[in-house]
């Protein structure tokens, strides 16, 4: 039902001269959704006082309502054209009134774990793009239709606005910066085993993928949660920081359809804080750091007392540093980091004050730009003194059209399961690894080398045949001439 409605919204917007990108699409469904949502929510927990005899004061003033600005309904519940904005009048409604009242509770809100900080943030972000009007007002009209009251409904919308976020991840450009493929992640987790109670972290959050299937995961741990359990799931076990609007909007919105209500996401740039001052400490991180030197590493270095141009590298220190003493961590990495001299002194660091115990090595085109990537899985508190690694070997190359999926990663959850020697996966002790280096680089001493060597009398042979047919071919010429 909603699939058809999400390509109808595509369409329309590819018509608009201010939406060109997978990205835009995607940022500006999001706020529209978020609105639509904020309705139903609204609803539901009115009913719920009713129902308890209580009453239920609306965090939105009336008149930017969904029902209100977006979509008024006559007596038989259709479009009220006498009151519904459109053209000019409603992108100056949304532009000049919507945004700024929506942009204040952020001021308004009684702290940063409440929805109305959640509002205030996400509309102190984002801009309506859309230049026409008329094109806005198709779009809601469809978006009208899209309800969020049942759990199947919230879970076939969550699994669109999956589809939408990849979609935006494999259009190029920046996009794929803030999308992990979902089979590596629900991977990572069921390697990890998280439980009810533990608190999940994620600062580099993205469209919050490592969150939103961490909750889908605990969700289904147990034959029937608790109402004491779901208050904890809600309330006390995810938290994730993203610096960057658009990935913050999507990411919100994208836990939020996956039933998070109020998440737990600061809009802050994780390295702009001094490691030394970190009080927060989590059971659980699991994170894909942005790769390469996106920051004003200027600004940020100071914060970490080993230093680097790779922004990897600094979320690496963060997350060791933001660890509780025996708590566990999946981390997407480049595979350079495991024998980069400029890491080094991370790795050692890892190394010293964690138990490095596994390591997954990638194949390439896993992510979209086609960096070779690997999971580092450590546990604070404990030096390392052995590294399981398994390499993931696969008989297709990964592109666009044939992605990973969690087939691939089956064999890896079964041997990792005990950390067992196989074909793709073998053990180093860390006595055995260059001291001076510190060296981790992938290499498989199980992996036979398939390159067939000729012996040198049948090469020998071949190159004196070849002669002789070279001075039969010159001789043939010389009788022609």
């Amino acid at each position: 039902m909603f699939e058809q409605s999400f390509k109808n919204i595509d369409n329309l917007m590819r018509k608009d001269k201010g939406l060109s990108t997978e990205i835009d699409y995607v940022e500006q469904t999001s706020w529209l959704l978020f609105l639509k949502y904020l309705e139903d929510l609204e609803k539901n927990k009115s009913l719920e006082a009713q129902l308890n005899g209580q009453t239920y004061t609306p965090i939105l003033d009336k008149e930017y309502t969904w029902s209100e600005w977006a979509y008024p309904q006559d007596n038989d519940g259709n479009l009220d054209n006498d009151k519904a904005l459109t053209g000019e009048d409603l992108n100056d409604f949304v532009r000049n009134k919507l945004f700024p009242y929506l942009k204040s509770f952020k001021q308004r809100a009684e702290s940063a774990n409440t929805l109305e900080y959640k509002i205030g943030e996400i509309f102190n972000e984002i801009t309506n793009k859309f230049q026409s009007g008329y094109i806005l007002r198709q779009v809601i009209d469809i978006i009208q239709t899209m309800r969020f009251q049942t759990s199947e409904e919230k879970h076939e919308l969550s699994a669109l606005y999956e589809d939408k976020i990849q979609n935006m991840g494999n259009s190029g450009r920046n996009g794929g910066e803030y999308y992990t493929p979902r089979p590596l992640i629900r991977t990572i987790i069921k390697a990890i085993k998280p439980k009810i109670g533990d608190r999940i972290y994620d600062g580099a959050l993205g469209s919050a993928g490592f969150l939103v299937e961490a909750f889908d995961y605990l969700k289904h741990s147990k034959a029937d949660l608790s109402v004491d359990d779901m208050k904890i799931l809600q309330e006390k076990t995810l938290f994730g920081k993203e610096a960057k609007p658009i990935p913050y909007i999507i990411g919100t919105m994208n836990m939020i359809l996956h039933g998070v209500e109020a998440p737990h996401i600061l809009h802050t740039n994780t390295l702009s804080e001094n490691i030394m001052q970190i009080k927060d400490k989590y059971d659980i991180i699991l994170a894909n750091p942005p790769f390469g030197a996106s920051e004003d590493i200027a600004s940020v270095e100071q914060n970490f007392p080993i230093r680097s141009s790779e922004t990897a590298y600094l979320f690496l220190q963060h997350f060791i540093k933001s660890l509780k003493a025996g708590g566990r961590a999946g981390i997407v990495i480049k595979n350079t980091f495991l024998s980069n001299g400029d890491a080094k002194e991370v790795r050692r660091e890892l190394l010293d004050s964690c138990n490095l115990y596994a390591i997954l090595d990638l194949p390439a085109k896993v992510f979209t730009a086609g960096v070779k990537t690997v999971v580092l899985f450590f546990k604070k508190g404990e030096p390392t003194k052995k590294i399981w690694y398994y390499q993931l070997n696969l008989d297709r190359n990964l592109g666009k059209t044939n992605p990973l999926n969690e087939n691939d990663l089956a064999d890896f959850l079964v041997q990792f399961n005990g950390f067992k020697d196989s074909e793709n996966s073998w053990s180093v002790n860390l006595s055995d690894v260059d001291t001076e280096t510190l060296d981790l680089s992938v290499k498989n001493p199980n992996k036979k080398d398939e390159t067939v060597y000729r012996e040198p009398k049948e090469i020998l042979a071949e190159i004196e045949q070849l002669d002789k047919e070279g001075a039969r071919i010159i001789e043939k010429i010389r009788e022609l001439v």
